[in-house]
């Protein structure tokens, strides 16, 4: 039995947003907008319409995204079916490193003058 939310093709917009990659449409709109959104490499209007076997390339909150279309679908599903409507072939994310040091604590106001001096000083030990 077919899914009665899946079609043939449907817009890039709807599809970003029904398979979880952005949490809006209006959002998938401004990342095609903005050039982020590569559908078989060519740049993406919001209305460039999606099929099986696409290749969409996005860069998505920092994040380069590089996804095959499987299910072309327009309703937003749960996340165990929206899934299986894409192959996924992004790079893993990029980890920051942390450097050591003190950390502020939000709500405790302005650090005193010895938290300051000690801050100050491991910034300077990390500066290359």
């Amino acid at each position: 039995m077919a899914d009665p939310r899946a079609t043939d093709e449907t817009r890039i917009d709807r599809w970003l947003c029904a398979v979880r990659l952005v949490k809006t449409r209006p959002a998938a709109t401004q990342l095609c907008d903005a050039g982020h959104i590569l559908v078989n490499g060519n740049a993406a209007k919001p209305s460039t319409k999606v099929r099986a076997g696409d290749r969409v390339d996005a860069l998505i909150a920092g994040r380069e995204r590089i996804v095959e279309v499987v299910r072309p679908i327009e309703s937003r599903v749960g996340a165990p079916v929206a899934v299986t409507c894409y192959v996924d072939y992004s790079p893993p994310p990029v980890v920051t490193e942390v450097r050591p040091g003190i950390m502020a604590v939000r709500g405790e106001g302005r650090p005193s003058k010895r938290l300051r001096r000690e801050l100050e000083r491991l910034r300077r030990a990390g500066d290359p």
